[in-house]
């Protein structure tokens, strides 16, 4: 748990009720912590919270200047995490990410051996500042850790600490020297944020924040042992097999393909969501119902996940971008759909 010590001290009870009810305290707290530095931005603050406390990577997207990055490094802070940053560049190495091995002179026996030297990848969290800025062959640097939180060099697996989160900031694709993330990276992040401009009132106090002599000094709120157990409490909530399987043909409806999909999806989608984005969908459901303070997994709730983890798993095709149909609006007419189904057809 915490430090002795700390003005943030949350203890989470062993019993799951009272765990529940104290984390409600514990996330006024990081969103207290985490308002010292960063202004505005309420519920992009609470949905990074719901991808942490669910063991989920997250994908920032917005333009430069946004306070992406400052946003990351306040949250690694606020869970006194081991914090890594790589700016990826376009000469970015996989190597640089993950590790090399180096030829060292044993002072014992005086060989000479090969010496596996770690790469920032091995942290609590890693900024992956403009992931899109370096081709895909370093972004793929990235697929093992994700996925199995494990690297692999020269023949040789390592391990990488849990817990372990990759927050990824990446630049609307249209701009220049960037590149698309594949297909099989964008599905290991579990959610996909758009940050947009804030609005006038808290642009005016970001100007006077940013512009004083003042450093605002961000306490720990949660160690490591607190996030564990945080992720093991998300996976108790019960969830209703009518939420799960709204949950699954929400998914399964985006699928140009499935005998359920609406029109419109056969119409402008080329490619739908696959089973994890189902998993993420209930999972991040859990996640949402603890930290909302209830018990139970809720429809409402899948709905707000939907365009968090749908967002960047639907491929549009070229009709679509040729009418200027947008993601949201297809997400938002799923949603209507999924809804008004009835599932006692399925068989």
């Amino acid at each position: 748990m915490n430090d002795k010590g700390q003005d943030n001290d949350v203890k989470f009870a062993e019993d799951e009720k009272e765990a529940i009810e104290q984390l409600s305290k514990a996330q006024q707290l990081m969103e207290n912590e985490i308002a010292k530095n960063v202004i505005g931005q309420k519920d992009i603050i609470k949905d990074m919270l719901l991808a942490l406390c669910s063991g989920g990577h997250v994908l920032l997207e917005g333009v430069p200047g946004l306070a992406k990055t400052l946003l990351v490094k306040t949250i690694s802070e606020v869970f006194n995490l081991h914090f890594q940053r790589i700016q990826f560049t376009p000469d970015l190495m996989p190597s640089d990410i993950t590790g090399t091995d180096v030829i060292a002179e044993n002072p014992e026996t005086g060989r000479k051996d090969f010496r596996f030297i770690k790469g920032p990848i091995f942290a609590n969290i890693l900024l992956a500042d403009e992931i899109n800025r370096t081709p895909p062959k370093t972004q793929a640097a990235l697929l093992q850790a994700m996925q199995e939180y494990e690297v692999t060099a020269q023949g040789n697996t390592y391990n990488i600490e849990k817990p372990f989160f990759v927050l990824a900031t990446q630049n609307p694709i249209e701009q220049e020297g960037t590149y698309p993330l594949p297909e099989a990276q964008l599905d290991r992040f579990m959610l996909n944020i758009i940050i947009n401009y804030p609005d006038i009132t808290d642009e005016i106090e970001i100007v006077k924040r940013t512009t004083s002599p003042i450093v605002s000094e961000i306490k720990p709120v949660l160690s490591k042992e607190d996030i564990l157990f945080l992720q093991d409490l998300v996976k108790k909530v019960p969830v209703s097999d009518d939420v799960i399987s709204y949950a699954v043909m929400l998914v399964s409806m985006s699928r140009p393909d499935n005998k359920y999909a609406p029109d419109f999806v056969k119409k402008y989608i080329q490619w739908g969501a696959g089973p994890r984005a189902c998993q993420y969908l209930v999972l991040g459901g859990k996640a949402r119902t603890i930290l909302s303070g209830r018990y139970a997994v809720s429809f409402d709730d899948i709905d707000h996940l939907a365009y968090l983890v749908l967002r960047h798993r639907i491929i549009l095709n070229f009709q679509a971008e040729s009418e200027g149909i947008e993601k949201e609006e297809i997400i938002k007419k799923l949603i209507h759909c999924a809804r008004l189904f009835d599932l006692a057809k399925v068989s």
